[in-house]
């Protein structure tokens, strides 16, 4: 089987708008699929022009509303589209629709004939949009009736072990082309590890339109070429990846790959979702991850299946690392590591032995976050809203506790000579409550504090902005990500990423 293909949807309301996005993504794709059930009424009449406006051949695609698609209208009026899109073939077959995507159960002779005579390779297309589908092969098996049709299969994945499913199924058809993909966010590493599955292309849509498609787990051509370099991903290719649930925002990806690149490196690193740490793990076998980055909300929950822990594991009670030597993962912790460097950077020529730090937060971060506080001699006082989890964390390292809440802000003052923020609160700002988008909205900052707030998307924190107003000095994490991921780096491939 060869390279998979790059197609991307085209969802705009009109040709012209369609044709604009070809010419400006046309150097990232190799094909592209015009949604006609996307165009207005009028537009749609006039779809047969489309093939000869650009450069790209072309699939036409009139998908129903029960199969994921806009069209709403009786199956005469589809069948009527169909037909006039494909009519009066031009005998320059560059100027016609290379293909044409019918559902599994859209059969109608006469169409299907004029689409052969004309050289159009059917798409014979099955879509369930809330399930996985098992038993792929026998599947497309029965969908091809002619012997000629390219099956795909694109379904709803509701858990990692059915993209899982859907590799090894994919890696054992290599007899005839057929496209498969699964949809939604646990479906991702279907769309940038087409090679592993045979598949015939992936589907990304422009980022103009993405709003249209992301529900279904599309990325952009530029991220999947320049990100993830898809062109140069093929079987022999490592795998590497982050884990953590809902992962919705990630730097570690750009770092890791362009550590690969710059190395040049047959690896790729990539977002594997899941509520469930041992999902991830069980997938990573499956399709032969070497190594993982854990992050919120497992960096915790990994310890129950990692065979071996490093002394830091050990100590700090959290893994943010596990790497996959022989039949075992080995778990490590590169957070004490990436935050003590940032933190000194940020501290200057500035000391916190003996000074008194409030960490927010008692979670898998924090608790790297206090082992390093730990051994920097400072005072800390743990704050957070579940005080039996900060008991349990301060305890272990004879520091204070106090309760995440506006009755402790007398504490807090005390211990706010530094003051790490460790939890995701402030990862989003779209929330109307001052407590869901900045952990110590309570808290009046005298311009004196410096503050420290690992999250680094987006890079300013509502914490942040009101600790810099009122004269502070603050730092986001972005920095404590890249030294972390630095030794997660060479823990995956043994090479020193600062070499670079």
């Amino acid at each position: 089987m060869g390279q998979p293909l790059i197609c991307m949807t085209l969802t705009g309301r009109t040709l012209e708008e369609n044709v604009a996005l070809v010419k400006k993504y046309e150097k990232m794709i190799d094909i592209v699929e015009l949604r006609v059930d996307y165009l207005s009424e009028d537009e749609q009449l006039y779809a047969r022009r489309f093939p000869s406006l650009i450069n790209h051949p072309c699939i036409l695609t009139i998908r129903r509303d029960v199969d994921g698609g806009l069209y709403t209208g009786g199956e005469f009026a589809r069948t009527n589209l169909f037909g006039r899109a494909l009519a009066f073939a031009d005998q320059d077959r560059a100027k016609n629709f290379a293909y044409v995507d019918f559902e599994d159960d859209f059969h109608i002779p006469s169409i299907q004939d004029a689409a052969l005579a004309f050289g159009v390779k059917i798409i014979r297309s099955y879509h369930n949009m809330t399930e996985p589908v098992y038993n792929l092969r026998a599947k497309c098996d029965s969908m091809r009736k002619t012997g000629y049709e390219i099956p795909k299969i694109a379904f709803m994945a509701k858990k990692l072990s059915d993209v899982a499913n859907l590799f090894e199924e994919g890696a054992a058809m290599n007899d005839y082309n057929h496209i498969f993909c699964a949809m939604g966010v646990e479906g991702l590493p279907s769309r940038l590890l087409a090679s592993l599955s045979n598949s015939y292309l992936t589907y990304v849509s422009p980022e103009e339109t993405m709003a249209n498609t992301n529900t279904i787990g599309h990325i952009d051509p530029v991220t999947l070429n320049n990100l993830y370099n898809f062109k140069n991903i093929s079987k022999d290719t490592s795998l590497y990846g982050i884990t953590g649930w809902p992962l919705v925002k990630t730097s570690s990806p750009e770092i890791h790959n362009a550590g690969y690149k710059a190395l040049g490196l047959d690896a790729v690193y990539f977002p594997v979702r899941s509520p469930l740490v041992s999902e991830s793990l069980n997938f990573a076998e499956k399709i032969g991850i070497k190594g993982l980055s854990v992050t919120i909300p497992h960096k915790e929950s990994v310890l129950f299946y990692v065979n071996e822990q490093s002394p830091e594991v050990v100590a700090i009670g959290a893994c943010n690392t596990v790497v996959r030597q022989g039949d075992k993962w080995m778990g490590y912790n590169t957070d004490a590591y990436g935050f003590k460097r940032a933190l000194e950077e940020f501290l200057g020529g500035t000391r916190i032995k003996r000074k008194k730090v409030a960490v927010i937060g008692a979670g898998g971060a924090a608790k790297a976050i206090v082992y390093v506080l730990k051994q920097m001699g400072a005072r800390v006082c743990i704050f957070n809203r579940t005080v039996s989890h900060a008991k349990q964390l301060a305890e272990k390292y004879g520091f204070e506790y106090c309760k995440l809440e506006a009755d402790s802000v007398d504490v807090l003052s005390e211990y706010s000579n530094l003051i790490v923020q460790t939890t995701s609160v402030g990862m989003t700002s779209t929330n109307t409550k001052d407590d869901q988008i900045d952990p110590i909205s309570f808290y009046n900052f005298k311009g004196t504090e410096l503050l420290f707030d690992i999250i680094y998307k987006p890079a300013v924190t509502p914490v942040m902005k009101r600790a810099s107003l009122a004269g502070c000095r603050v730092c986001n994490g972005y920095k404590m990500l890249e030294y972390q991921a630095y030794e997660q780096f060479k823990l995956f491939t043994g090479k020193n990423f600062e070499i670079i």
